[in-house]
């Protein structure tokens, strides 16, 4: 364990350094405590830096930055929210669109009798479907976070009529399984997603 003062500054803000540093058991990693504080002219000026130094220390940290970017390209967690945003973004649009050309399949034929008997009209329910869908697609491309639980309700509601209606239990698992990546999606979007 470490203890003292330490100060480190940047352009705009110094980070002061008054705790202990101390290693977290599972992870051992340092756990700095400190404040930042904002950096006046009169600060940069006494801290002797010439206007090449400053540049130097501008371009060590965006090379830094850009070390940490591209190590956070190949961690497989945030590959996984990568696959998980695009899917959920492209799916839903595709099969909302869809609905109104039924080229994929006949979206009627999975609407339990039950839900028909409520609706009216299966065929202008499916055109509601799929406006919903293709909305819910665009949520999941600008808030990941959102749109990941909106479509893991809107999956839970598809598997419960899917239940409800023999015959169709096969697809029902699997919109299980799709419902799960949902909210793996949105518990990934926490960290990943700057929306």
């Amino acid at each position: 364990m470490y203890t003292g003062e330490a100060t480190i500054e940047s352009d705009r803000l110094r980070f002061v350094h008054s705790g202990a540093t101390a290693r977290t058991a599972p992870e051992d990693q340092e756990v700095v405590t400190g404040e930042f504080q904002r950096m006046t002219g009169e600060d940069r000026e006494a801290s002797g830096e010439t206007g090449a130094a400053a540049s130097k220390r501008r371009e060590t940290k965006m090379a830094t930055i850009a070390r940490a970017e591209s190590r956070y390209l190949t961690d497989p967690a945030y590959q996984a929210y990568q696959i998980l945003h695009i899917a959920f973004t492209v799916a839903p649009i595709l099969f909302g669109l869809d609905k109104f050309f039924n080229l994929m399949v006949d979206w009627e034929k999975y609407l339990a009798p039950w839900a028909v008997r409520i609706v009216g009209n299966a065929h202008s329910f499916m055109l509601v479907v799929g406006i919903v869908e293709i909305v819910a697609g665009l949520v999941v491309a600008f808030k990941p976070r959102w749109g990941g639980y909106i479509v893991a309700l809107w999956l839970l509601g598809i598997i419960f009529n899917l239940l409800t209606y023999s015959g169709f239990y096969d697809v029902a698992l699997r919109d299980f399984g799709l419902l799960l990546a949902a909210l793996a999606l949105a518990r990934l979007s926490e960290r990943y997603s700057r929306a």
